[in-house]
This record gives C-alpha cells, structure tokens and sequence, in this order.
C-alpha cells in the first residue's frame, strides 16, 4: 500500500468518451481534512473528475489513490464500494420512506453504536430532534443537510459534493453553504466541492483548483487563484476583471490607458494585457475626465461603468455610499499595483 500524506492524490488521470476527450492528463491532490473546491465552465471536465474518485467511472490512463490506497491506474479499477468515498448529489435522492434518522443512518454499520452514531451526525448537522420526521416535512435547506450527514455518517475517507445548492433558491443557497462548510470542518472530513459557482468556490473552500478543458490549470489558496490568477483566462473566468492592452518597460512598469503603472512582478518588455480587479480602481472627480456611464447598486456596494476618453470602457467597484452619479467626469486610477500577461498577437 501506498504512504502518501495526501487524502485522494490524482496524477495523470485520463478519460475519453469517443472523440472527446474530458480528462487530459489531470493532477489534483486533496490534502486530508481540507475542503478543496474544482472550479470551471460547463463540459470542462469537472464532473468526470468528480465520478473517477469515486469509482463511477474507469479511467483510461494516471492513478488514483484515496488515503494512500491505489484505487485506479495500471489495469485497477477499484469499485465505489470499497473506495470509502461518499457522495452528496445535485439532488438531495433522499430516501422518502425512510425517516430522516433513517436516511442518515443507512449506510452505517448495523450494531450497538449505530444509534448512538446517528444521533451524533443529526446533531452535528443542526437536525436534533428532526430524526422522526419523513423528507417531504423538511425545507430545502434541511433536506440539503440531511443529505450531507447521511454521507459523513460512514465516516468516508472522502466526501464529493456535485454541484449541490443547484437546487435551492438564491436567498437559502449563501446560508446553506455556510452551514455546509461549517459541518465539513467540524466532521473533520476532507472534501470536494465540484462547481460552475465562483462565488461559492471562493467563499466555502479552502483551496480551489481552476479546471479549463479537462485539464487543472491553477490550484492554490482562493485569495491566489482571484489576486494571483495564472493566466488570462482564469483571470476572466474568476471573478470580474478589467482587461487593457498596455505596453511593459521590463523594469516593473506598464504603460496603459490609466498611465504608467507599477507591475506586481516584472514582465518581459512588450506588448502584454494589463489586468484590474473592478475594487482594484478608485475615482476621482475630474471635469476633463472619463464619464460615468452607469450604476449598479448591490447595496454593500456599486459597480460603476466609466468610459474612458480613448474608448476603453471600465468596471470600478465602490462603496455603496460614493455619490458619484451618472454622467460624472472622473479620473480613473489604481489603488496598488496590478498585474499583466505577454499580449496574443495584435
């Protein structure tokens, strides 16, 4: 058997249905009792990811091992079963005949603790007192929490969450995640999370690990992955970004259409794309400036549209209290350092 430290370590896995291709190579290492969010559009490949760990899916070419054990690789394909890896599914598929200690109890062992186990895992997921009730007497949210308890209750090396707020509305998701995240880290359980969410990925996990084209092109603290972005198109894909083409000196400047501006690391000189976080901007009033063009109110804060005089239109992120209306004229310009990639050819 394997010693590695790691929860579930994938190295090289790869799988194609036909013609297409949905792992291509893929690394990912979970570290044990961490919760790690994947991240990516649709068809990237995340939810193929996802049903390898468990066993749904036989790879055709890397290795899998969950808490040191090889479960797929080199002619292996160990079935779900004896993987110890639950899943919590983008529909909660609870049991209706079953009560709610029914449901979370089914997949643990019967004997003399069974009842004292469940007890502990209804508790833990904020359902004391609910273990008589059927399913269809729950809400949504409490629906979502008994799903995740009856996956934590055999105590799995690994717990998959595919996509599962999908189904709750707007108003419940944020608190449920929360609530989620919460059970996760006191279970001790390492997890993850599969999602299209950014939101969700930045705000519930861990780590998030960017997932483009059935391949992982960035896996590191949240913080990172939105400051840091690897390239370009991670760096559009998580979160909002303002992308101008700009010119770098190779001494850790770039001149663009704010100025010249100080780099957060220096690039080769040349063309590049200059890349700043909407929060990353600040206004000033400015009767020769760019105009305000919009406002979109959030109530934390605003997302301001400003048109710049040579065309670039930009999203500045302030404070909901700025009064700056539209039609105001600004002058637009960073609050720190920003960042740029080697520009495609123009």
């Amino acid at each position: 058997m394997s010693t590695h430290a790691a929860a579930v370590e994938c190295l090289g896995v790869s799988k194609s249905f036909g013609p297409v291709q949905a792992l291509q190579a893929t690394d990912l290492t979970l570290a044990t009792g961490t919760l790690t969010a994947v991240l990516g559009p649709s068809g990237c490949g995340k939810t193929t990811l996802l049903r390898a760990i468990a066993g749904f899916e036989r790879v055709d070419g890397g290795t899998i091992h969950v808490s040191g054990q090889a479960v797929a690789g080199q002619g292996l394909h160990l079935p779900p079963e004896r993987r110890r890896v639950t899943i919590v599914p983008q529909e909660q598929a609870l049991f209706p005949h079953l009560t709610v200690a029914g449901n979370v109890g089914y997949g643990v062992r019967r004997g003399p603790e069974r009842d004292k186990a469940v007890a502990a895992m209804l508790e833990l997921a904020g359902l004391a007192g609910l273990g008589d009730r059927m399913p269809h007497e729950l809400s949504g949210g409490q629906q979502q929490r008994v799903a995740l308890a009856r996956a934590l209750a055999p105590q799995p090396s690994v717990v998959l969450l595919d996509e599962p707020f999908g189904s709750l509305d707007a108003a419940l998701r944020d608190e449920i995640r929360s609530e989620v995240a919460g059970v996760l880290r006191a279970s001790g359980a390492t997890s993850l999370l599969v999602t299209h969410d950014q939101e969700e990925a930045l705000s519930m996990a861990e780590s998030v690990a960017v997932m483009r084209s059935g391949v992982i092109v960035q896996h590191g603290p949240p913080q990172d992955v939105y400051r840091r972005p690897a390239d370009l198109w991670v760096a559009n894909f998580v979160g909002r970004a303002n992308i101008l083409a700009g010119r770098a000196d190779g001494a850790g400047k770039v001149e663009c259409a704010l100025g010249v501006l100080p780099l957060v690391e220096t690039i080769a000189a040349g063309p590049v794309d200059v890349v700043i976080r909407p929060e990353q901007l600040q206004l000033r009033v400015d009767p020769s400036g760019a105009t305000v063009e919009d406002r979109r109110y959030f109530g934390h804060d605003v997302v301001v549209g400003v048109h710049l005089p040579g065309g670039e239109r930009l999203l500045v992120r302030l404070p909901s209290a700025d009064p700056l209306p539209v039609g105001s004229r600004v002058t637009v310009s960073s609050r720190e350092p920003v960042l740029a990639f080697p520009a495609a050819a123009r």
